[in-house]
């Protein structure tokens, strides 16, 4: 698998239901749909399937800084179009409004037909207020005292006769609409080994959500002693361990835990590191990232967009293109958003049911189309040290590629040598992103390099 391709279920639906003038749910997607979906990856993550939480919701409503964003992202924004979170979940069984379990079953055997794998989430940290957990087992959650409550309001809350934390991350304030799980109880371990063994049942694999937070000093340093004791063992392993080996885990990953998430079992992590380099950085930045060793890139996932993210068509300004190149032509996986190809460019916030109109840019929707059919990084991959451009190769048999960057704003004019060309063999050279062909001396090629000229933000991906 190479390419994943994230899809924001509930406006997703919506927007087809509009297209279609009836009401679409997850069983009764259009064949078409599900041919033109799948010809953008290898595998689909339908974001944010499982049961909302009505506790949730209501928070959010009467949240106003929510209220500012929605009504930023949507102009003619309803009540009706706050749905809730998707990372608020009630319960790991699939919303009814979005077509319940057989909804799903019947879009996993769509996909299947096509040869795709299905992705799914999975929340370890924190769950609704709601969940039935609550007050089934509350030793799986943070538990405070009265005093806890009294002195910061906004950080617990009272369930029954419990009090219990809101879920949050070291570096941020509580999120106010979910209860924090206990990382450290041994139940809760052990359920959610049992749930993702559910979940692997519906699925080919789960995007796991901050998974890092459940590392044991990271939950012992945002907790203290309201976590209890340390255990001996991590929180991953084991239950990655009660899992089919053949179920996919896709890491959120942060704050440089990528390896060690690897080495805990996770088949692959997000790359926020390159995301960061490719949005803000010039090319040493991104040259430097690559010199990591293949082994690791290869279980990296790498983005331009995603839902957490802003629309790259926005941020990243004129270097949307040359990062889009960059991300599909590397090792390990990619990952894609819905809409990013058609050009988005409003973040729709999480809570939201409905996308606003945006206009297609057809052009950008053609560009993404070549590129995303390319499927080169197979193979034996070399990254090229030139300090002018990002350039890299890729040789797969008989295939051979090359891959030149312009990241900067300001024209390259260079010579870049592959491998390839000590033979000094004459060479055809065509540009899979534009079909131009380029016929080269080989006694050139042997002896100076390949001749590049590239504008800014300009790319090459040459079949040799």
């Amino acid at each position: 698998m190479t390419a994943v391709y994230e899809i924001d279920t509930w406006p997703w639906l919506a927007g087809l239901s509009r297209r279609y003038g009836r009401t679409v749910t997850l069983g009764d997607v259009p064949g078409e749909v599900w041919d033109d979906v799948t010809s953008r990856g290898d595998a689909v993550w339908l974001m944010g399937v499982w049961e909302r939480s009505p506790a949730g919701l209501e928070i959010a409503l009467a949240d106003e800084g929510l209220q500012r964003d929605f009504q930023s992202a949507l102009s003619d924004l309803v009540t009706e179009d706050v749905v809730g979170s998707p990372y608020c979940v009630r319960r790991y069984e699939v919303d009814r409004a979005l077509g319940g379990q057989n909804g799903l079953g019947a879009a996993r055997e769509e996909l299947k037909k096509r040869g795709q794998k299905l992705i799914l989430d999975y929340v370890p940290n924190h769950v609704a207020p709601d969940h039935p957990a609550i007050t089934e087992y509350p030793d799986w959650f943070i538990n405070g005292t009265p005093e806890d409550l009294v002195n910061n309001p906004t950080d617990w809350f009272r369930a029954g006769d419990r009090i219990i934390a809101h879920g949050r991350d070291p570096y941020f304030p509580p999120w106010p609409d979910v209860a924090q799980l206990n990382a450290f109880s041994p139940g809760l371990r052990k359920a959610t080994a049992e749930t993702l063994n559910t979940i692997a049942e519906q699925c080919d694999g789960v995007r796991v959500d901050m998974a890092m937070l459940m590392f044991n000093d990271i939950f012992a340093g945002t907790w203290g002693e309201h976590a209890g004791p340390k255990p001996a063992q991590e929180f991953w392993p084991a239950v990655i361990k009660a899992l089919p080996d053949d179920f996919l885990l896709i890491a959120e990953a942060y704050w440089d835990t990528e390896w060690t998430l690897q080495q805990q079992g996770f088949h692959l992590c997000y790359d926020k590191r390159l995301y960061d380099r490719l949005a803000h950085e010039d090319a040493n930045a991104v040259r430097e990232h690559l010199k990591a060793d293949r082994a690791y890139q290869d279980r990296l996932i790498r983005f331009t967009e995603n839902h957490d993210e802003p629309r790259a068509a926005a941020a990243l300004g004129p270097r949307n293109r040359a990062a889009a190149v960059a991300i599909a032509t590397l090792p390990g996986a990619t990952l894609w958003h819905d809409g990013q190809f058609e050009g988005r460019r409003v973040k729709l916030p999480v809570f939201l049911g409905r996308c606003p109109d945006e206009p297609v840019d057809e052009e950008l929707l053609a560009f993404y189309r070549k590129l995303t059919g390319l499927r080169i990084n197979t193979g034996e991959w070399h990254l090229l040290d030139h300090h002018d451009v990002l350039a890299w190769t890729w040789q797969n048999g008989d295939d051979r590629h090359l891959v030149v960057i312009n990241f900067a704003d300001s024209t390259a004019r260079t010579r870049v040598r592959a491998p390839w060309f000590s033979d000094g063999s004459d060479r055809r050279l065509t540009d899979l992103l534009d079909d131009r062909v380029f016929d080269r001396d080989g006694r050139e090629l042997a002896a100076e390099g390949l001749y590049v000229e590239l504008p800014p933000w300009g790319c090459h991906v040459l079949a040799i």
